[in-house]
């Protein structure tokens, strides 16, 4: 399911055959000539667009989808992260909102959220002449659950850091070796992957959501979520941070902010976080 703790220093295997799946990725992306990169911010897109601004430069244009499901935070990282790499960065608004089939909430949401992303890069690379989109989907992420990754095929996205092999603990060593900020940033992903499936997403719970985990980084926490589950908020802490947020003390004050967003009740999820838990009621049903 991806990693859930940031290493103080990925270990990912030989110095020169991590620098040869650099290589090739750099081939790749030289063969394509011009590509939109699908830029997030995080550690994966973060290389990748760093990757291709190494070997295309002006012919490498970053995009970030802007909408009520990406963090503020997260577009004001993305933004000064594409400043100070000198990378051609846009953002463009999706719509993923509009559409029934993604409020819904069912387990396939990702999928029409990337349809939505994919359409809107579709069409700006027809008006900029860019044939390519790529995107960050890395080797380990090829075993996940991750309805997005049909979108790519439908669309005929490209995913080069798989192509090439590169895991995520690679991906964190070659970026901290390029001097990339990037390299230790802990998993992220979209705020309406913090309601269960069949809740409906809508831009309100998006922004109780994010009004309450920039509340709870704010004491200090740096891997946490909080899962919306109507009237009770499900806090994860990454396990190592776990103590800290258990002292009574420190529970208070995780009443004191979430409370006034709209919960009734406020717990603590005492397995920690784990990247994609909300996924885990489907491992369920099919043992069921």
């Amino acid at each position: 399911m991806g990693d859930s703790a940031v290493p103080n220093r990925p270990c990912a295997g030989e110095p020169a055959l991590l620098e040869r799946k650099q290589e090739r990725l750099f081939e790749l992306l030289r063969s394509l000539k011009r590509v939109i990169v699908a830029y997030s911010g995080g550690t994966d897109s973060a290389y990748l667009a760093w990757a291709a601004h190494q070997v295309l430069g002006e012919d490498a244009l970053a995009v970030t989808a802007d909408s009520a499901s990406l963090p503020e935070s997260h577009r004001r990282e993305a933004e000064q992260l594409a400043r100070s790499l000198g990378l051609r960065h846009e953002f463009i608004r999706t719509s993923e909102f509009d559409n029934p089939a993604y409020v819904r909430n069912a387990p396939d949401r990702c999928f029409h959220c990337k349809d939505e992303l994919f359409k809107r890069l579709e069409e700006l690379g027809r008006e900029r002449g860019i044939p390519h989109i790529v995107y960050g989907v890395n080797l380990d992420d090829l075993g996940d659950y991750r309805p997005g990754q049909n979108a790519a095929r439908l669309h005929k996205v490209r995913a080069p850091l798989a192509e090439v092999g590169l895991s995520k603990a690679e991906i964190r060593e070659l970026s901290r070796r390029a001097g990339l900020p990037t390299w230790d940033r802990p998993a992220s992903a979209c705020l309406a992957s913090r309601v269960p499936y069949g809740t409906p997403v809508t831009p309100q719970i998006m922004d109780i959501i994010e009004r309450g985990e920039e509340a709870l980084r704010a004491l200090g926490f740096r891997q946490l979520r909080v899962r919306y589950h109507g009237e009770l908020a499900r806090v994860e802490i990454a396990p190592e941070e776990l103590p800290r947020a258990l002292d009574p003390a420190m529970a208070r004050r995780f009443v004191e902010i979430l409370k006034p967003l709209g919960f009734r009740y406020v717990t603590l999820d005492l397995e920690g976080y784990r990247q994609g838990s909300l996924n885990e009621v489907l491992a369920l049903r099919t043992r069921v």
